[in-house]
């Protein structure tokens, strides 16, 4: 049984399988439909953080692969509080054949996972996003055609969106550059995450982690922002917002980068603070389509895992 915790758990291949089963479930589906796969097979979605697109891409994709999907929210469990993780795990697995969960500690993932008898995803932790990373793959591939020798410049926070994108660029042959002030920079083992997954790779992946958001937009066929403040920073917001200023992805900073560069944003976007609106909505911008395709990615997942 495999589980879909990290990108790091899986080689480039099996990446590539998901990518394609993705492309074409999404053609299937523009064409009249999907196959009934999941048939009469149910997801468990546990949330402790809400979500917009999660929530929607996972319960839709598992309506559309003829399956369906039960939200349970944070008053509903209390994972790890009300109840122990290993004993939530347990009683799923028996009711359910697949579960994805939503988290701030990615340990909790990562026990669910531990204790479980049917496959669990990481719909994100505060440590890594492995499913946006696969819809991000999933349109810079239909916008270039390629993802070996691009380079992927991510502008601002070093967190989850950004070690799961790394992770991604690492498999797949794209040069990761991340430009983040003092104190905000990629957690050191992620570094070294991305260096192992490169080596293995074989495809030539860079990491280059620099200050000025110039620098690493310079050339750049991406430029990749997430929110300054992710739930559960609420009271860290002015002093993040105040360092993180001259971080904005805006008109001035896309200059720098290649002339058919795309801008992406996992959403929910603070517009005015790392994105001007002149950029997410400018021709540049694929953060729709890339909002899109969170759910061909999300069918993949659980084709591959639930079937």
């Amino acid at each position: 049984m495999k589980h879909f915790l990290s990108l790091a758990d899986w080689s480039a291949d099996e990446l590539r399988q998901l990518l394609e089963s993705a492309v074409q479930l999404k053609q299937a589906w523009k064409a009249g439909g999907n196959q009934p796969v999941l048939a009469n097979k149910l997801l468990a979605m546990v949330f402790q953080k809400p979500s917009l697109r999660t929530r929607v891409s996972f319960e839709v994709g598992m309506k559309h692969l003829g399956g369906d999907a039960l939200m349970l929210g944070p008053d509903e469990i209390g994972l790890g509080k009300r109840e122990s993780i290993a004993d939530v795990a347990r009683v799923l697995s028996g009711y359910v054949q697949g579960i994805m969960a939503r988290v701030f500690d990615h340990d909790h993932v990562v026990q669910l996972a531990q204790w479980a008898s049917v496959p669990v995803i990481n719909g994100l932790s505060d440590a890594e996003h492995p499913c946006q990373a696969l819809a991000d793959t999933l349109t810079i591939y239909e916008k270039f055609g390629r993802m070996a020798g691009l380079r992927v410049a991510y502008i601002g926070d070093g967190n989850n969106v950004a070690v799961s994108l790394a992770q991604a660029c690492a498999h797949f042959g794209m040069h990761f550059v991340i430009a983040s002030p003092e104190g905000y920079e990629l957690p050191t083992a992620a570094v070294s995450q991305f260096e192992t997954l490169a080596a293995r790779s074989e495809e030539g992946a860079t990491i280059t982690r620099l200050r000025r958001p110039e620098e690493a937009a310079a050339g750049a066929h991406v430029i990749y922002t997430d929110t300054w403040v992710s739930m559960g920073q609420e009271a860290q917001s002015a002093a993040r917002v105040a360092v993180m200023q001259p971080y904005q992805v805006n008109a001035a900073l896309l200059k720098h980068a290649d002339s058919d560069a795309i801008v992406l944003h996992c959403l929910p976007a603070h517009r005015g603070q790392e994105i001007t609106d002149e950029v997410a909505d400018g021709p540049h911008s694929a953060i729709f389509p890339q909002a899109e395709n969170r759910l061909p990615a999300q069918k993949a997942i659980l084709a591959q895992l639930m079937v």
